[in-house]
């Protein structure tokens, strides 16, 4: 109670000592140095049935080492099915939840997709991998004719309509293209196929057109940005490339989503 009556002498102090310029300067300064929070959606754990480890984990470091805070979410609701990740073939007698297999990647600091709102967090990214094809979406049974969990086309349409950044990596970007096709969006899925081998998915490019997405080709180390939509995409392992290549591609993409925040707040 004393603390809190002699609070406003104590104010009125430092304005005298400051003047009243500086006084407003230190505290609007001080009253905005808390790190902004990018929120990043988990679809379990492993490339071929969940989140792609390597993607998630560059993801994840890129927004600390930006002076980001990071809350992951992930749906909690049974995979699509559970991959035998030394066979690439289904075990089919395993069963996993998506929000279990996630917490591991985000070492048990994960909140279900449900609680994810455009008020909970500055910006939102998601990791590829095959759990974005089969957790986040049916984009793996049904292709271009796919259909986008609820929860996570809502999540998209939020942050979307709340002008804040989505940044989306590997095969992710198809959600954007099935949720904000209408909009006119532009993103990359890589490269067209060129003989090399080095482009496998390649033909989630044309589906992603067929959603009414604006398709740029791009490499493994580069970054799509739409400025108008606040959307950062990157090809990260839709390129068969080495670990490091995807690292820094994502951490492109990261460092873009994390940009388009600092342009934000001094607006």
């Amino acid at each position: 109670e004393k603390l809190l009556f002699s609070l406003p002498l104590v104010m009125l102090s430092l304005r005298t000592v400051l003047g009243r310029n500086t006084f407003a300067k230190f505290f609007s300064t001080n009253m905005t140095l808390q790190s902004p929070t990018v929120a990043v959606v988990l679809s379990g754990s492993g490339v071929y049935d969940g989140s792609e480890i390597h993607e998630a984990a560059a993801i994840l470091a890129g927004i600390t080492r930006g002076g980001a805070e990071v809350q992951c979410y992930a749906p909690d609701t049974q995979q699509m099915h559970v991959i035998d990740h030394t066979k690439g073939a289904p075990s089919e007698s395993d069963s996993r939840n998506t929000l279990v297999e996630s917490a591991r990647i985000a070492r048990g600091n994960v909140k279900p997709l449900t609680q994810l709102t455009s008020g909970s967090a500055d910006a939102v990214i998601f990791p590829g991998g095959f759990g974005a094809a089969k957790n986040l979406s049916d984009f793996a049974v049904n292709g271009a004719n796919m259909v986008v969990v609820d929860d996570v086309a809502r999540v998209i349409k939020e942050f979307h309509s709340a002008k804040k950044p989505i940044g989306l990596c590997c095969i992710a970007p198809l959600l954007v293209a099935k949720v904000l096709g209408d909009k006119g969006v532009s993103l990359t899925l890589g490269k067209s196929d060129d003989g090399s081998g080095k482009w496998p998915y390649a033909g989630s490019i044309e589906a992603a057109k067929g959603m009414g997405a604006n398709m740029l080709e791009k490499g493994v180390d580069e970054v799509v940005i739409d400025e108008a939509n606040k959307v950062v995409t990157t090809p990260a392992f839709m390129y068969e490339g080495k670990f490091h290549e995807i690292q820094d591609g994502v951490g492109k993409m990261v460092a873009a989503v994390l940009a388009m925040l600092k342009v934000s707040s001094t607006l």
